[in-house]
């Protein structure tokens, strides 16, 4: 069962389209790559999904609601989680302050943030400022986890990042496939590591989906490696 579908939907930035026509849907559970060269809509769709951009066109169910005319704060509410690119860190809080603003009752506390990512724990008293850039990844990761959300999204959620830090997340992104029930949308260029966690993959290319399949059976056709 689909717990995020999304049919044709087309968005703009006033008079300049991004997306021309993107369907995908996530099934309760499932990790699913959301793939494409840079600048072809990825970004803008995971926008769309969390509300911060209109959709112009088509629809998008969450939970079998239809989010036309749902604020983004209340689709957080329904359950969705966004890690943003750029990671977002209110910097001026501390790591607890970040991760306590964001939280709602549910499985995910404080204390299981701490075990997922050791080092938040042990800076959860530091300004958000003063972490390095893979610890705020870890951060944001975590506030969204706060949120108790049924969709998490993470957005390039290891660019930039030092070879052993982007393996860090990789295997918390892992580690909360096998043992959660929560449903992942992943937006990354990493097709090796993309393989070894995601079931299925999207492909945009130029604001439209062009495939759609098994993670196995991705083509790099689309993708520019």
């Amino acid at each position: 069962m689909s717990l995020l579908r999304l049919e044709n939907v087309t968005a703009s930035y006033g008079a300049s389209q991004a997306l021309f026509g993107v369907s995908l849907e996530v099934a309760e559970g499932e990790v699913l790559a959301l793939m494409g060269r840079n600048g072809m809509g990825k970004s803008t769709t995971v926008k769309t999904i969390c509300k911060l951009l209109p959709a112009t066109a088509g629809t998008i169910h969450f939970a079998d609601h239809d989010l036309a005319g749902v604020p983004a704060h209340r689709a957080a509410r329904m359950g969705i989680g966004l890690v943003p690119e750029g990671r977002r860190c209110f910097t001026n809080l501390t790591v607890l302050e970040n991760l306590t603003a964001a939280a709602r009752a549910g499985e995910w506390d404080l204390a299981k943030v701490a075990t997922l990512f050791p080092r938040l724990e042990e800076r959860k008293s530091q300004s958000a400022a003063s972490l390095s850039g893979g610890e705020q990844q870890m951060l944001a990761i975590g506030r969204a986890l706060m949120t108790n959300p049924r969709l998490l999204i993470l957005d390039e959620a290891t660019e930039g990042l030092a070879p052993i830090v982007r393996q860090e997340i990789w295997a918390s992104i892992a580690m909360l496939k096998a043992q959660t029930g929560m449903a992942i949308l992943l937006v990354d260029k990493s097709l090796r590591e993309l393989r070894q966690v995601a079931d299925r993959a999207v492909v945009l290319e130029r604001g439209e989906t062009v495939w759609r399949g098994a993670m196995t059976d991705v083509t790099t056709q689309y993708l520019g490696v």
